[in-house]
């Protein structure tokens, strides 16, 4: 029998590079490789599987990660609950660098990119509402228990990259009701969804977005301080929710593709 884990987080290396008796894999899918070995690893008697979601040595800009490989490599080692730790540039003055965002909602402003696992036959599933509740009941319950503030919903905007957004259509992503701009969100949520998977994400600030007051020109080397600076906050967070994520899943996520005709069996 291969290695197997209940539990995933998809983030950067750093968030789990101390994690102790941590063990590595390599996991084929029919879409290719996942962005780097699977790291999997036992938080709280559980076992955990990490993927970063860039590749170790971040080669995988937003646009081609192989996010279809990455969902389905977590799932056929038995992955249901998924976390996803992500940086977020702020839409509103009151979001700046270092604020924790637990969106409920998302935009999609990508173009090009595959988003579904189904090219065959007529699947359908619900997206009303991206991120698993109980995930991100855990994920504040987590922030609260750690005395780190943590916003309550949002929306995430997501945009192609890996370029910056202008000022023009930064204002133009607030005014829509977006909450933060992100590039790797979707397809990722998606994905997750047509695999029947619970998927909840944490979104760190790291600078204000170009076209909101107060917002400078975003730039690669401000995001990458930002998120290095609150790495070990963002870790902490992270391996507490692990702890308390349900062990029986009682929400919609598993139930995204009941009576639905699938056109391939899933792992």
């Amino acid at each position: 029998m291969g290695p197997t884990a209940e539990l995933a987080v998809i983030g950067g290396s750093g968030l789990y590079a101390l994690l102790d008796g941590a063990t590595e894999h390599e996991v084929e899918t029919p879409y290719g490789p996942p962005s780097d070995v699977v790291t999997i690893a036992e938080v709280a008697g559980r076992r955990v599987a990490f993927l970063p979601r860039h590749g170790r040595d971040h080669r995988h800009p937003p646009h081609l990660i192989p996010y279809r490989a990455n969902l389905w490599a977590l799932r056929s080692l038995g992955v249901r609950q998924v976390l996803a730790p992500c940086a977020v540039g702020g839409l509103r003055p009151d979001l700046g660098p270092g604020t924790f965002v637990v969106p409920d909602q998302l935009i999609d402003r990508t173009s090009g990119r595959m988003q579904t696992y189904y090219d065959r036959g007529a699947v359908h599933v619900s997206f009303a509402d991206p991120y698993c509740p109980n995930g991100r009941r855990t994920l504040l319950a987590a922030a609260a228990g750690r005395d780190v503030p943590a916003v309550d919903g949002g929306t995430v905007v997501v945009v192609e990259g890996p370029r910056f957004s202008t000022r023009a259509e930064s204002r133009w992503f607030a005014s829509i009701g977006g909450t933060v701009v992100n590039m790797t969100g979707h397809p990722e949520a998606v994905l997750a969804r047509e695999l029947a998977l619970c998927y909840s994400s944490i979104a760190l600030v790291t600078d204000l977005d170009a076209g909101v007051e107060g917002g400078g020109a975003v730039t690669q080397e401000e995001v990458f301080r930002v998120f290095g600076e609150n790495t070990d906050r963002l870790r902490g967070l992270l391996l507490a929710a692990l702890a308390e994520l349900p062990t029986e899943r009682d929400c919609d996520c598993g139930r995204a593709l009941d009576g639905i005709k699938l056109p391939f069996a899933l792992p």
